[in-house]
C-alpha cells in the first residue's frame, strides 16, 4: 500500500507516454492502452475503497516529500471520507468514457493523450493536502478540457471552449488571491493541515478595506469553486459546454467535474474558514434555491435533449448547497438540530456522488441516439419504444432517478439535503420543493414526446443500444438501485470524516467569535 496514491494519481501519465509512442494510424492499439491504463487506475480505486478504514475520519495513506521547501511548498497526499467517494468515482467515470469514446476518429492520439491528462488533473485535486499542489492539479485540469471541447465538440466549439476557459480562469485568478493571503496569514505555509489549524485564529480581527479579512477571502474562494460547481449566476458556461463537447466529455464534466467545485467549498472553505460559514450559510441557502427552481425552469424550456440534461445538472446542484448550508443546525444545544446538520452534510456528499453516476448516465444515454438520429431535438423524435425497447426501459429508468423516485439514489441524497436544511431554511425549503414537481416534469415530458405515440417514419432503420453502450450504463444503473434501496454503506463511508468537519464549523467557528 505504500504510494498507492500517487500511483492512482500519476498511472494516467504513463499511459500518456505509452500513447506517445504509439503511432498514430493505430487507433485500436491507442484506445486500448486508455482503457488499461484507465482499468488498473479503477482496481486501485477499489483496492483504496476496500481497505479503507471508516471507523477513522482522519487522513489515510499519508505521503509527504519536500518539493519547495524554502517557499513551504511540499507534496502531501492524503484521503478520507470527503475525497474517497470522489476518487473512486473519477475511476469509474474516466474508465468508462474512455468506451464512451470508442467512436472517436479524428486525432486519436491527441485525444486519449488529452483525456489522460485530464484525469491526472482530477484525481491530484481530490488528493491534495498541499493547497499550492492542488491548485496546480486545479489549473491542469483546464488545459486539456479547453482542447477536448475545442477539437472535438460541435459546430460552436470554439466559443464554448473559449467561454469554459474564461469563467475557469477567473475563478482561479480569485483563487490565487485567497491561496496567497492564506499562506501568509498561516505562516508561510501551504500545508492544508497546518492552515486548517492556523486560520481560524490568524486572521481573526483582521480588516481590510473596512471588511473583515476572513468574510474577503472566504468570497474569494467561494466566487472560484461556484464558478465550477457551477452556482448561480455564475452558471451561463455550462449549457453551452455540455451541448458543444463531444459526449464523453459530457459525461466527465457533469459526472464529476462540477464536483470539484463544492470539494473545494468543503475542503477549503469550511475547514480553514469556519466562522465564515455562519455569516455565509443563509445566502448559501438562497442560492441554493435559485439553482433549484431556475435550473429546473430552463430545463423545462428546451427543445434539445443535451442542454435540458445540462440544465438538471444546475438544479440537482441547488439541493446539494442546501445541505451544505444546513451545517449551521449544528451549533444549537438541541440534539435534533445536530442530527439535522449532519443528515445535510452526509446528504451534500451523497448527492455529489448520486448526481455523478446519473447525469453521467443520462449524457451516455444521449450520446447513444444521437449518433443514429444525428440530432438531439426532443419533439423531433416519437414512438421510439417500439423500435428501441431496451434503450426506452434504460432511459425511463435513468430518468426517473434523475427526478427522485423512490427507492433510486437521488431521492435519498436530496431528501437528506432537505431534511437538514429545514430547521433553519424553513421557508427556502418549502420554496424549493417546488423543484421536485418542475424535475418531474420536465423529465416525463421528454420521455412522453420522444418515446410514445406513433413511431416516426425517419426511424425505422433505427437500432437499440449495443453491447459497449449498455457496458458504459448498466455500472452507473446498478450503484443508482443499490444505493437507492440500502445506502448505508456510503453512508457510514462518509460518516465519521463528516463529523470532524462540522465539529470544526460549530466548534472552531464558536471559537473564533461567531456565537
Amino acid at each position: 500500500m505504500d504510494n498507492i496514491l500517487s500511483w492512482i494519481i500519476w498511472i494516467p501519465v504513463l499511459g500518456m507516454v505509452a500513447i506517445a509512442f504509439i503511432p498514430r494510424e493505430k487507433q485500436d492499439l491507442i484506445k486500448q492502452v486508455a482503457a488499461v491504463t484507465t482499468g488498473i487506475q479503477l482496481l486501485v480505486a477499489i483496492v483504496l475503497w476496500s481497505t479503507f478504514d471508516a471507523t477513522n475520519g482522519t487522513f489515510q495513506f499519508m505521503e509527504r516529500a519536500e518539493w519547495i521547501p524554502s517557499l513551504g511548498i511540499s507534496y502531501i497526499l492524503g484521503i478520507d471520507g470527503l475525497s474517497l467517494p470522489m476518487v473512486a468515482l473519477n475511476a469509474l467515470i474516466i474508465f468508462i468514457g474512455v468506451f464512451v469514446s470508442w467512436n472517436i476518429d479524428r486525432a486519436v492520439k491527441g485525444y486519449f493523450a488529452l483525456f489522460l491528462l485530464l484525469d491526472t488533473g482530477i484525481m491530484g485535486v481530490f488528493l491534495s493536502l498541499d493547497f499550492f499542489l492542488f491548485y496546480v492539479f486545479w489549473e491542469v485540469m483546464l488545459l486539456p478540457m479547453y482542447f477536448l471541447i475545442g477539437m472535438w465538440g460541435g459546430p460552436q466549439r470554439e466559443y464554448a471552449a473559449i467561454k469554459f476557459f474564461l469563467y475557469t480562469l477567473f475563478g482561479s485568478v480569485l483563487m490565487l488571491i485567497a491561496l496567497l493571503a492564506l499562506y501568509f496569514a498561516c505562516g508561510e505555509t501551504f500545508d492544508m493541515q497546518l492552515m486548517i489549524e492556523r486560520a481560524p485564529f490568524a486572521l481573526d480581527g483582521v480588516v481590510w478595506w473596512g471588511m473583515s479579512a476572513i468574510k474577503v477571502i472566504w468570497v474569494l474562494l467561494f466566487i472560484g469553486f461556484a464558478i465550477k460547481v457551477p452556482v448561480f449566476p455564475f452558471h451561463t458556461w455550462l449549457p453551452l459546454a455540455h451541448v458543444e463537447a463531444p459526449t464523453a466529455i459530457s459525461v466527465v464534466l457533469a459526472g464529476i467535474l462540477l464536483k470539484l467545485g463544492v470539494y473545494g467549498m468543503l475542503r477549503i472553505n469550511y475547514t480553514m474558514l469556519p466562522d465564515a460559514v455562519w455569516w455565509f450559510s443563509g445566502a448559501l441557502a438562497f442560492l441554493g434555491m435559485i439553482n433549484v427552481i431556475w435550473g429546473a425552469m430552463c430545463a423545462l424550456a428546451q427543445k434539445d435533449l443535451k442542454k435540458m440534461v445540462a440544465y438538471s445538472s444546475i438544479n440537482h446542484m441547488g439541493y446539494l448547497l442546501l445541505g451544505m448550508a444546513a451545517v449551521i443546525a449544528g451549533g444549537s444545544a438541541n440534539g435534533s438540530n445536530l442530527m439535522a446538520a449532519q443528515a445535510g452534510m452526509n446528504g451534500a456528499v451523497f448527492q455529489m456522488f448520486n448526481h455523478g453516476t446519473i447525469s453521467a448516465m443520462l449524457f451516455i444515454l444521449v450520446g447513444v441516439i444521437y449518433d443514429q438520429a444525428h440530432h438531439r431535438d426532443i419533439e423531433g423524435f416519437g414512438g421510439l419504444a417500439s423500435q428501441m425497447p431496451i434503450y426506452t426501459a434504460i432511459v425511463a429508468l435513468a430518468f426517473f432517478a434523475g427526478l427522485g423516485l423512490p427507492g433510486l439514489s437521488g431521492f435519498v441524497s436530496e431528501a437528506m439535503c432537505l431534511i437538514g436544511a429545514f430547521p433553519v431554511f424553513r421557508t427556502i425549503v418549502i420554496i424549493s420543493t417546488i423543484g421536485i414537481l418542475l424535475n418531474a416534469a420536465y423529465f416525463l415530458w421528454a420521455f412522453q414526446r420522444m418515446f410514445f405515440g406513433k413511431l416516426n417514419e425517419k426511424y425505422t432503420k433505427l437500432v437499440d443500444i449495443n453491447n459497449r453502450e449498455l457496458f458504459t450504463v448498466i455500472p452507473l444503473l446498478v450503484i443508482t438501485i443499490f444505493l437507492g434501496i440500502y445506502p448505508r454503506p456510503f453512508l457510514d463511508m462518509i460518516k465519521e470524516t463528516m463529523s470532524i468537519l462540522i465539529d470544526q464549523v460549530v466548534v472552531v467557528g464558536g471559537i473564533a467569535g461567531i456565537f
